[in-house]
């Protein structure tokens, strides 16, 4: 069918810096003003399905999802920030008669709410030469190609990954238990090869890094690629702590698909589980398996409260009393002692010992974080810093290199860089994701500073952005304890993070404040500000916007 042009609103019910979801057809479209230009879009983001129109917009023509924080440019479609798999569908709109028209093909980009293809041709790809080879097949790997892709870049790419699949939304291993990796991938490995160019080498081990000869050597030497930019972004291993009896059969971390499949074939009904950590990975994991009517689940955790270095003490207490009600056991401000083997096993452990007293395990979980995968550059000459973590610049490129060396970066778990005037390693898959967006711009030639602010979801709807690591105050409204609440976090004076439940777009515009330097004081919060009322969607706010 051809593309049709329909009238979908009067003028006068569309002021600038104002969105809305019309009716088209059999679908929607998403149509926002920003002055005196009328702009249409898909109206659902591409990751989760949200309704766009829901989210936030801003003078510089960017909307945010209302729930995970992806940002897609209004004028085009195109992704402006992760964890967006897709661009938008871009629609000509233009006003007549004082009605809004727009014009679309509805069996095309209306069909079930489709994505836009790739703005790419192979036939554009130049397959001759050494490209970029990406290190690692994550987040940060596949936003990294899309990005390059998207920015013109015609030459290589090679993705190496230790895993046997293409990148996945790790997000759903924690949150939903899904094992099955291709229900979790965002491109098929045909996809990346056809539409994206991508030479995906899936159970791959990288041993080494030769910079001078710009070499990544394989699997001890038996195979090795050439490179002209280098991106290191092999994620993080799951730490362990020093107790004994970590290594049994039955005490599992969590990280992969294969970690996810032992831990939803122990997770059957009536069994016995605890939890040697209390942030975020292992809350997710406790969320979704109270719904498996296990026997008890136990959980042990050094400070007082779950979340509690990231959220704060009354954030904390909130969700436990969530937890609890449903059914979860806290054993806080406790220090593990040994997980307990079985007597006619000893293979298997049958508890865990926490002051003296032994909590009993069919299996056990353990979330104490993630180390950087970066044992294999000892010796590269890439210098690691006490944490295994790589130091980049404001571009994410490395800092501490051999002489003459240079086209070398790092993204995700394994980056130390520049946020909010500290150095910072945040190990997230959308901050990952976001990296190698950055990463991508730069490389295909439009050099891209890192500057996006941090946003982090949880299972339990809980949304969180900015980086409130050593805040001294924090302000809430609301309640923790009924899981709706806001949270603004203070640091020297500012609002420097937020955090919400049923609440939704208030992280989403949150994110957009502390980008564009209009957060209010702490001073306003407390007198009852709403951050939603602040204007960051008409020209008129930010005059100097084209």
């Amino acid at each position: 069918m051809a593309a049709k042009t329909i009238a979908v609103l009067d003028e006068h019910e569309l002021k600038d810096g104002q969105m809305k979801e019309v009716d088209f057809e059999k679908g929607k479209v998403l149509v926002a003003r920003l002055g005196d230009k009328i702009h249409a879009t898909s109206a659902f983001c591409t990751h989760y399905g949200a309704p766009l129109a829901k989210g936030v917009l801003t003078a510089d023509a960017r909307v945010v999802c209302p729930w995970h924080g992806a940002c897609f440019n209004l004028c085009t479609g195109d992704i402006e920030d992760a964890p967006a798999p897709s661009a938008l569908h871009s629609f000509k709109a233009h006003i007549e008669g004082g009605k809004i028209h727009v014009t679309a093909n509805p069996d095309f980009a209306l069909k079930d709410n489709l994505s836009r293809p790739p703005k790419l041709s192979t036939a554009g790809f130049d397959a001759v030469g050494k490209g970029t080879v990406i290190i690692g097949g994550g987040s940060g790997a596949f936003q990294a190609v899309e990005s390059l892709r998207e920015h013109g870049y015609k030459f290589p790419i090679t993705i190496v990954s230790k895993e046997p699949y293409a990148p996945i939304d790790r997000t759903k291993l924690s949150k939903a238990l899904i094992t099955d990796a291709s229900k979790l991938q965002w491109k098929t490995p045909a996809d990346l090869k056809i539409k994206y160019g991508v030479n995906l080498r899936v159970s791959s081990t990288v041993t080494a890094v030769e910079l001078q000869d710009k070499r990544v050597i394989l699997d001890d030497g038996k195979d090795n690629i050439v490179y002209d930019k280098l991106v290191i972004a092999p994620g993080g291993t799951p730490r362990k702590l020093p107790i004994p009896g970590v290594d049994l059969e039955n005490v599992y971390t969590f990280r992969g698909v294969e970690d996810a499949k032992k831990v939803d074939t122990a997770a059957s009904e009536g069994k016995k589980l605890v939890v040697i950590g209390s942030s975020f990975i292992s809350m997710e994991l406790v969320l979704a398996l109270s719904k498996r009517k296990l026997a008890s689940i136990d959980v042990i955790g050094m400070e007082e409260f779950p979340f509690e270095m990231v959220l704060g003490k009354q954030v904390g207490a909130g969700l436990k009393k969530f937890y609890e009600s449903q059914g979860v056991k806290f054993h806080m401000q406790t220090k593990v002692e040994k997980i307990v083997s079985q007597e006619d096993n000893p293979s298997l452990a049958s508890g865990v010992m926490v002051n003296g007293e032994t909590l009993p395990a069919d299996f056990v979980i353990m979330g104490v974080g993630v180390a950087p995968a970066t044992e294999f550059l000892k010796g590269s000459g890439i210098e690691l810093e006490k944490d295994g973590g790589i130091e980049v610049d404001e571009c994410l490129r490395v800092v501490k290199l051999p002489a003459n060396v240079e086209g070398v970066f790092a993204i995700g778990d394994v980056a130390i860089y520049p946020q909010g005037g500290d150095l910072v390693r945040i190990e997230h898959w959308n901050v990952a994701g976001n990296h190698g967006r950055a990463v991508g711009k730069t490389i295909a030639g439009d050099s891209q500073p890192f500057v996006k602010t941090p946003i982090f979801w949880s299972a339990q709807g809980l949304r969180y952005c900015g980086y409130a690591v050593g805040h001294d105050d924090i302000i809430i409204k609301g309640d923790p304890g009924e899981m709706k609440f806001i949270a603004y976090y203070v640091k020297q004076g500012k609002v420097v993070a937020v955090a919400s439940m049923q609440n939704d777009p208030v992280v989403s515009a949150a994110s957009e404040l502390l980008r564009l330097g209009l957060m209010p004081s702490p001073e306003d919060i407390k007198a009852g500000k709403d951050i939603l009322t602040v204007d960051i969607s008409s020209i008129s706010s930010l005059p100097k916007v084209e």
